[in-house]
């Protein structure tokens, strides 16, 4: 192949040994390539910064993280917390594992001391956002090793950047635990670390969610059936069952009080249980296209079409340079975990956002792989052997990271209310509620936003009213500790039908918290205009249905943002007459 200077990509297949081995330690010394990186210690940085900015900044978007996750831990630390119908022992289809492994480590860094719930909330957060790093930057060493600076330069930028990442980087959720092990396997199979990429596939899929073992596919073929290390792969799985599976099954039997394996249980109910999924609402394919399309923009289009881009360019590089290798075989390895994950999930009628968490890693690597590929292909088919392609990457990452901004702002302007609004409960005046010994916060319509039972001050609970969702709620665990999580509570079913015990008369009430749309009905009248309620807070947040434009409601656009869009009131409203205590 001819020498060009600026050809920045250098794969595992035209590597010499040496560079192959070479770590990348600073800009100086690096051997992999020509672009230069940042050191490590800076990328560390870069990571940290964004995922901790995401720890404090960033909203519950899920009503699932609060309810399945939050909730659970808040009742193991202080006694009480909202228990779903998944953690009944009657269907134990959640692990308590993976609540009691944040339980465990908030306690051996705070101990017992007497924090302030928000600031457990926060240091949960900031842990989670820490481990996301260290995760990362295992992936981020594998990529430079294998691919190259350029495509690891790019891949950082994404990273950093993604609204995805922001989102997901420090969500208490199984699925983004999932991302973080794909990072992780990831990262250090292309390292060579066959071992640790199996046991991180494993922690995804036994702790975390089950369906995570997908990904793992790609890396099963390369060991059992590429490399044909038959025993080696056998005894890594047996190992990870044990030392991660038989945990796991102690901790949840221990919980539920009966023997319980978790990650089967919810595999059982998602793909065989007549119920299912579905009761919770179905979308079409698009859903999950927007989504990509708004949590990484330009990055997600380039990325998905990797598979036509990448193949097409490389037989071209190939056909005219009749001695160049194309790295084939490692883009198949690295890349399709995520066109699998795709196969499987967009077929699936229920979607969340929080199903694509575990492949955004192999979102990020396949644009950053396509942008360098391009690059390549560019470079190699120039008449100038001095031509320079890093415009074509500066001017992809300027789009991205614009678009990345701007999405990031619209989520935090737009939605950040909901969160908001429960912190000035701390500062409000209750000397004529002191003969109460709990306070009742009460959520109609608003009961999905609700951030989780950190946010309420000692002796304030929440209570549900009615309102015109007809799905099933959640109710308070029946007791402390093991009492709560084995107590089985009746009214629980697996079909998503009402229960009305779960609503408090509106006499009970002591603080409301609801959303002034305009928009009425008979379950949700307009609270702020009634006499019986005073309103002391409210907060602008972004109406969806009276704001036409999806573009000026996803993006935040200066000047155009405040004036396209429709704002109600996110209101704390107090009850101006009679209340009683409970």
């Amino acid at each position: 192949m001819k020498h060009h200077k600026n050809l920045y990509i250098k794969t595992a297949a035209q590597m010499s040994t040496q560079e192959e081995s070479t770590y990348i330690q600073s800009e100086e010394t690096s051997n992999v390539s020509e672009v230069k990186l940042p050191k490590t210690a800076t990328a560390f940085h870069f990571l940290m910064s964004a995922n901790l900015f995401s720890a404090l900044i960033n909203n519950i978007s899920d009503c699932d993280e609060t309810y399945n996750y939050w909730e659970p831990l808040h009742h193991l630390i202080y006694g009480k917390g909202f228990e779903t119908w998944e953690y009944s022992p009657v269907y134990a289809i959640r692990s308590w594992a993976y609540i009691h492994v944040h339980y465990v480590f908030t306690l051996v860094f705070l101990g017992f001391a007497q924090f302030e719930k928000l600031i457990i909330f926060y240091f949960i957060r900031m842990v989670l956002g820490a481990f996301c790093t260290v995760c990362q930057l295992q992936f981020y060493e594998g990529v430079v090793l294998r691919f190259g600076n350029n495509v690891a330069k790019i891949l950082l930028v994404v990273m950093v950047c993604a609204p995805g990442m922001f989102i997901s980087s420090t969500a208490f959720l199984p699925s983004s635990f999932c991302m973080y092990m794909t990072y992780l396997c990831l990262g250090t199979w292309l390292k060579g670390n066959l071992s640790q990429a199996i046991l991180a596939i494993a922690c995804g899929a036994i702790l975390g969610w089950p369906f995570c073992v997908v990904i793992g596919i790609p890396l099963a073929i390369d060991i059992f059936i590429r490399r044909q290390k038959y025993m080696f792969f056998i005894k890594w799985c047996v190992i990870a069952l044990l030392t991660m599976l038989v945990p796991c099954f102690a901790i949840d039997s221990f919980y539920y009080g009966k023997p319980v394996v978790a990650c089967l249980n919810i595999l059982w109910y998602n793909v065989f249980s007549k119920h299912g999924p579905d009761l919770y609402g179905t979308e079409p394919a698009s859903y999950y296209l927007l989504n990509g399309i708004l949590n990484f923009n330009v990055a997600f289009i380039t990325g998905i079409c990797a598979i036509i881009i990448i193949p097409s360019l490389e037989c071209s590089i190939a056909i005219r340079y009749r001695g160049y290798r194309s790295p084939v075989l490692l883009l198949l390895f690295t890349l399709s975990p995520m066109y699998i994950w795709f196969l499987i999930f967009f077929l699936q009628p229920h979607k969340e956002e929080r199903f694509l968490f575990p492949i955004y890693p192999c979102i990020c690597l396949s644009a950053a792989v396509t942008v360098g590929t391009i690059q390549k292909a560019f470079c190699a088919f120039q008449l100038n052997k001095y031509i320079n392609v890093i415009w074509i990457s500066r001017v992809f990452l300027f789009g991205y990271i614009m678009l990345s901004l701007s999405r990031i702002a619209a989520v935090v302007q737009g939605y950040q209310a909901s969160m908001h609004i429960y912190l000035n409960l701390k500062n409000i005046e209750i000397s004529d509620l002191k003969m109460c010994n709990t306070k009742i916060v009460c959520a109609g319509k608003e009961w999905h936003r609700f951030p989780s039972s950190f946010f309420l001050p000692e002796n304030f609970t929440l209570q549900f009213i009615e309102s015109d969702f007809h799905g099933q709620l959640p109710q308070l665990f029946d007791g402390q500790g093991t009492q709560g999580t084995r107590a089985v509570l009746p009214n629980f079913n697996q079909e998503n039908l009402e229960q009305k015990d779960r609503y408090v008369d509106m006499d009970r009430c002591h603080f409301l918290i609801d959303f002034d749309s305009g928009e009425t009905s008979q379950n949700e009248p307009q609270f702020s205009k009634m006499e019986s309620w005073e309103v002391l807070k409210e907060l602008d947040y972004i109406y969806s249905n009276g704001s036409k434009s999806r573009l000026y409601r996803s993006f935040y656009i200066p000047f155009y943002y405040n004036v396209k869009n429709t704002f109600g009131k996110y209101q704390l409203l107090r009850r101006s007459t009679h209340w009683s205590c409970m």
